[in-house]
């Protein structure tokens, strides 16, 4: 049985972005990056939202930019590998292969996949997670936690609802960013 997984990078104040849309204070070096792409290798499909999407389309070509690096060639490749679920009502289509596209978010139809599918699934993006997390189908928590104070923007969780969550791991990295993963007690 797979398990749900939302992983979520934020600020130390719980935004995955910044008032001004800007998540830029987040992008990780290549120690985060590292570590991020061994969270990553499990997944066998990512759920996202239109605008996730529209961020994580990049890993489509990442790796054809004569600037990237190795640790962001392996995660593209990780990326690539991987099936996708986008859910929107506005995207007209996908550009990115192993992608199918999904007008509502059917918590139903996710639960039915937890049940049948061998490899993890993620959920990407705060208002569909928060859907996912609502419906009770939320396993693990993986939170990539940097040290900067937003002030504001967009929340990585929702804040009408209350789960007791057991830590099951954390780690620490040289530039201050801070690794906590939760699990759902049940």
């Amino acid at each position: 049985m797979a398990r749900l997984i939302y992983l979520s990078i934020t600020s130390l104040d719980g935004y995955i972005e910044d008032k001004d849309g800007k998540f830029d204070w987040s992008a990780p070096d290549e120690e985060v990056h590292s570590f991020a792409n061994q969270l990553t290798k499990p997944i066998g499909t990512h759920l996202y939202g239109r605008r996730m999407y529209e961020v994580m389309v990049y890993w489509e070509t990442a790796q054809t930019l004569p600037d990237s690096s190795p640790v962001e060639n392996e995660y593209a490749k990780i990326w690539q590998n991987s099936d996708k679920i986008v859910y929107s009502t506005t995207l007209a289509s996908v550009s990115s292969e192993r992608t199918r596209l999904e007008r509502e978010f059917d918590p139903e139809a996710v639960r039915q996949m937890k049940e049948q599918l061998d490899k993890d699934i993620s959920v990407s993006g705060p208002e569909l997670a928060a859907q996912a997390i609502r419906a009770g189908l939320v396993d693990d928590y993986q939170v990539l936690l940097n040290p900067v104070i937003v002030g504001g923007g967009k929340a990585a969780l929702p804040g009408d609802v209350r789960l007791d969550l057991e830590l099951v791991d954390e780690h620490r990295f040289g530039n201050g960013v801070v690794f906590l993963h939760y699990r759902t007690k049940t």
